[in-house]
This record gives C-alpha cells, structure tokens and sequence, in this order.
C-alpha cells in the first residue's frame, strides 16, 4: 500500500470536516468533486451557494451539491464569529466593526470556524498567496502548547530500490518558512516534524538534527546552535529517539553512523532530518528531488494549533486533493483517532 493509499484509507474511516474557503476556483472544485465523491473529508465551502452550485454545474461536478456551503456576507452567520474575533484581538485593538468586515473574508473565516469548532481543518492557497493564507491562521488558530514557530515539512519518496530512510521515506524540515532558526525554535521544529512523520508518513520518528559536524568533529557558534537544540528537543520529549549533532551522511548511512558516532539509536537509520537553516533545508529537498527523481510531498505546514495548509498558486487538481488528504490525517493525528 503507498503512501497515498493509505492516507486516503484513514481519512476514509475518519472524514474530517474541511474548509475550502476559494469556492470559485475551479481546480479547487474539481478536487473538492473527487474528494466528496470517494468520501475522504466532509466539504463545507465559504462562497454564495447559487455562484459555487452553477460554476460546479459549468464545469460538470455533480458531488458540489453535496458540500456544505456557507456565506461570508450573511451577518446572521458570521456575527459570533466576528464577535470571537473580536474577543481574540482586542489586546491589538480590534473594534466589532473592525471585526466584522475582517470576516467577510474567507481565509480568517475558515479559521474562525475552526478555532469554534465548527471545523477540522482548512486548505487554500490556488487563489491566495502564502502571506495571507499564514496571516490569517497565526492570528486565529495561533500555535499548539508549546510550540511558537510554524515549519514547513517535505516527505521525500525514495525511488524504488534507495537503501536511504524507512519505507522509501525521509522527512526533511524545515524547508519552507522559517529562515535562520534560535536553537529553541530549531528544537520546536524537531518535534513537531517527529509528529509529521508519526502521523502523515507513518513511521516511528528517528530524528537527526543535520549539521556539518558529526560529534564534536568541527567547532563553530552553528555547530553548537544544533547542540543546543538537540538537548532542548530531548527535554521537551525525553522518549523521542533523536542525536545530533549529525552530518547528513553519519545520519542515514549505517556503516559512516556507526563509524562517526558509534553507539547513537539514531545514526546511521535516521528517518527524519531537520536542518539547521531554511536555505540548507529548501536546497537539500530541491536536489534530492531533482537528482534522484523522488517525490516532495509538501510542504505540510507544522505547529498551528488546527491544520491548515497552503497550496501553491500553480498547483494542479491532484495537488489539491493530496494536500486534502494529507491535511485530514494531520487534523486525525491531532485528534489521536
């Protein structure tokens, strides 16, 4: 079973209450089609129910009509959710009537349903850029306990027959949001990509924290930045199986593990890597993509306090419907189902 059937399994047996708050996009609703259709999530859109039913007619999607549609400019809707808001904003300032014309926007108000439990989860990002996608969710939804950065994951699937990671898998963070992270923030970002791997990739976490030095073997302040984080993710989860500092060969390949740090539960079988910058992280995810043709699942965005994640305005209908997907089993994987 791959990666992708299995996911869609769970989220078969566990549908998750979706929010797709660019209900007029059209890949986004041939990917909301097949997603109802195979029954992987229960879809509510935010639009004008008359404008989502005739664009999905237009383009011949009969299971639209079977998602829950809601409107942003019915105030008999959206009013607790603007008084919620204003609630969770009114250290900033936030005035009712600031609030209320903030939810007519559907980003901030697909996470406002979420944050009243009136949803799981949100994908969107085909119409909107990452910014406001991001925005809208660090002001609502914040971040889980804990947890004070937000990361971005790449599930890496080997080519058949890569005798590197687990399962024909290795994850790699953080190579989408976070540019130069404190050793705290390194630390945080080492377990929540632990939870990615658990959840989505389905694998026991062993979590090398990269660097250019493998156990003391060269000395610099980024060195000991990965030191540092290593020793506050164990403290934050003293059962996490995590070494560092590691270089990514004494990670993953047994015979340089055991050589370069010989008695480490990680070296050598590390199934997760977390790298010490974003531009080490975003570099090494492109180039193993490219050179040995596996596939990046991602990013899956990490650390929000509810799931949200954000598509790439390029993204194609298949894109969409994996990232669904991927975005119920981590909204599964917050419930503990």
């Amino acid at each position: 079973m791959t990666l992708f059937e299995r996911l869609t399994k769970k989220a078969q047996e566990h549908p998750q209450r979706l929010i797709l708050p660019e209900s007029l996009e059209p890949r986004t609703l041939q990917a909301a089609n097949k997603v109802i259709e195979a029954g992987i999530a229960d879809i509510t859109f935010i639009g004008e129910k008359e404008a989502v039913l005739a664009k999905a007619f237009e383009l011949g999607l009969p299971y639209i009509e079977k998602a829950r549609i809601v409107s942003a400019s019915d105030t008999s809707f959206t009013e607790p959710y603007a008084v919620l808001l204003q609630e969770l904003r009114k250290k900033k300032g936030m005035s009712i009537e600031e609030a209320r014309e903030t939810v007519l926007n559907p980003l901030y108000l697909g996470c406002l349903m979420i944050k009243r439990g009136d949803g799981d989860a949100m994908v969107a990002g085909a119409l909107s850029p990452t910014s406001h996608v991001l925005r809208a969710a660090f002001q609502v939804l914040k971040t889980k306990p804990g947890i004070s950065v937000v990361s971005g994951a790449f599930i890496m699937l080997l080519p058949q027959g890569c005798p590197f990671g687990e399962d024909q898998m290795l994850i790699f963070a953080d190579c989408a949001v976070v540019p130069d992270p404190t050793a705290e923030e390194l630390a945080q970002i080492a377990i929540a990509t632990a939870k990615t791997t658990k959840d989505i990739a389905g694998l026991d976490p062993a979590v090398a924290m990269v660097s250019f030095s493998t156990k003391g073997s060269a000395t610099h302040e980024r060195v000991d930045k990965v030191i540092e984080a290593t020793k506050l993710a164990h403290e934050m989860d003293p059962s996490l199986k995590i070494d560092g500092e590691l270089q990514s060969d004494a990670a993953i390949v047994p015979a340089v593990g055991g050589m370069k740090a010989p008695g480490s539960e990680v070296a050598g079988k590390a199934n997760t890597l977390i790298f010490p910058s974003l531009e080490v992280g975003n570099i090494a995810y492109k180039l193993v993509q490219r050179i040995s043709g596996a596939g990046a699942v991602g990013p899956i965005l990490q650390g929000l306090a509810a799931p949200v994640n954000d598509l790439s305005r390029g993204a194609t209908v298949e894109d969409i419907v994996n990232t669904i997907i991927v975005t119920c089993n981590q909204a599964i994987g917050d419930k503990k189902l």
